[in-house]
Order: C-alpha cells, then structure tokens, then sequence
C-alpha cells in the first residue's frame, strides 16, 4: 500500500476547494438535479431517492436521462409506482425500460417490495434505524438492503442490485450510501428528509472518481474501491467535519465529472487546484515540475 498522507495544511485546501466550488454549475449534472423536482413531501423524496440512487449505473447524462423517463411514465408521480391502484398500470409502463443492466421488471419488483412494506411502515428510515441502532451505519446499510431485497421469487438479477457491506467481496455499495446521504443530510444539495439518523454518521458514496481523488489526497490507501476504503475515507474526512464528514463528497464527485481533476499532471488545470499541494501525483516530484 501506499505510504502517502495528506500534508499538514490539507484540512484549509479542501475547504478552500468546498468554498470557492460552483454548486450551481455542477447540480444541472447530478442525479439529485432530476430527484429534487420529484421530492414534494417526504415520502415521494424517499421513493424517488431509491429509485434514483438504484439507476445510478453509468455516466451521470445517461443517469439523469434514466430517472427522467422513469419519472415520466409514472407521468411525473413517483408515488405512483406505491399506488396498489396503479399496480397494472405501472407494471404496463415499465415493461420496456432498460438503463444499462436494469430492467423494467426488476424496478416493478422494487416497486412491489416497496408498496408491500409500506403498508406496515411510514418510511424506510425505520429500517435503516433498527439496523444503525444494533450494528452502526454498517447494520443500517445491511438491515436496508434486506427490505429492499425483500422475500419471496425476485426477477433475474434484482438482488445484487442491493448489496450489503457484509455481503463478500464487501462492496462499497455507492449506491445505497448515496441514497442514505440524500435522505439524511439537510445541506444543499440533499434532501434531509429522515430526521432521526445523525449527519455525523454518514459514509462516504464510494464511486470512480472520489475514489481516485481520495486515494491520490492520502484519505485512503487501497487501490481498489471496497467497503474498507468506504471506512478509510469517511473516517478521514470525519476527522475534518465530525458533525458533517460526507459534505464533501458531491465537490469531490464533480471535480472528477467535471474535470477538473483531469487524472494526470496538466498545470493549466490542476495550477488553481486547492489541494494540489496534498496530490500525490505532484508530491512525488520535485520542486519546479
């Protein structure tokens, strides 16, 4: 493994890049920009957050564009797709959809796991909060991926799409972790709409590119991305923010999607960086290159 560390000074150049980063630019390509709209109360949040965070495979163009036509055979309700009344309808409308891997018949099953269990619980925080309760963020983030599992025959491939952090080979399981964070972060630009989990709590929503940044600033040292860098990397960041660690995982998605963390030594865009002096890929060298 890697020996590299975050400089002294890192703490100051990452809010420094929190502080100065375009939010407003970068919503327009996140996922959240298509789920906000959606999230007029907090149950529909909470079921167009799992649906959405269950579509983000890919590139975010093609996520949003996913969620959008999701949304708009439901035409614009997300609630719908919980409505028993709705039930042979929806089961119509999502019979062509396809987004990468993920079939219309797997998002119908999900629907039904999800009508079936709101018949006996308000939200799906409750879930999540008897699994926190026993076993921490790791318990939440398993008892929840259960539910969302559910019982009984499932389409082809509708259980992997949940995995849980104890499941080998211990995946990071972004996508869940990034559903937990929308509903329990108030802050710009999530959702807040589970009140009882502690911010503080949160794990980072592990993909490519807060991987690859996390990995060259020293917040982990795995190469790979799996459940242990997941813990690396919030608790790195809970040393800086213990109230708030995952506030800072949207900049460092966006500065990879945006690129600008181009993923190699280029001055005219890494020159401005904040936290170029923490970047192994410009501590290795020496001075004036």
């Amino acid at each position: 493994m890697s020996s590299h560390h975050p400089t002294p000074e890192f703490p100051a150049h990452l809010r420094a890049l929190y502080g100065r980063f375009a939010f407003d630019r970068s919503l327009a390509d996140d996922p959240i920009s298509v789920i906000r709209p959606l999230a007029r109360d907090p149950r529909r949040a909470e079921i167009a957050g799992i649906f959405g965070a269950t579509l983000a495979i890919g590139n975010t163009t093609a996520i949003r564009g996913a969620i959008g036509d999701l949304a708009a055979r439901v035409d614009g309700d997300m609630a719908r797709l919980v409505d028993p009344a709705h039930r042979a309808a929806r089961r119509r409308a999502l019979a062509s959809f396809q987004h990468r891997w993920i079939r219309g018949d797997q998002l119908n099953h999900l629907a039904d796991v999800l009508t079936a269990y709101y018949r006996r619980h308000d939200s799906l925080e409750s879930a999540f909060l008897a699994g926190w309760e026993t076993d921490g963020f790791v318990g939440g983030l398993d008892a929840l991926a259960h539910v969302l599992r559910g019982t009984g025959p499932a389409p082809p491939g509708y259980p992997i799409l949940f995995p849980s952090p104890f499941d080998a080979p211990r995946s990071p399981c972004k996508r869940l972790t990034l559903f937990v964070r929308w509903m329990v972060r108030p802050g710009y630009p999530d959702l807040g709409a589970w009140r009882r989990i502690p911010t503080g709590e949160l794990k980072i929503p592990l993909d490519q590119h807060v991987h690859w940044i996390a990995y060259h600033l020293g917040l982990t040292h795995r190469r790979t991305r799996s459940w242990a860098a997941v813990e690396e990397v919030s608790e790195a960041l809970r040393r800086l923010e213990p109230i708030d660690p995952v506030k800072y995982d949207f900049v460092l998605c966006h500065t990879g999607i945006s690129g600008d963390c181009p993923k190699r030594r280029d001055l005219a865009v890494c020159g401005p960086c904040s936290v170029r002096p923490d970047c192994l890929m410009w501590r290795r060298r020496g001075p004036g290159n």
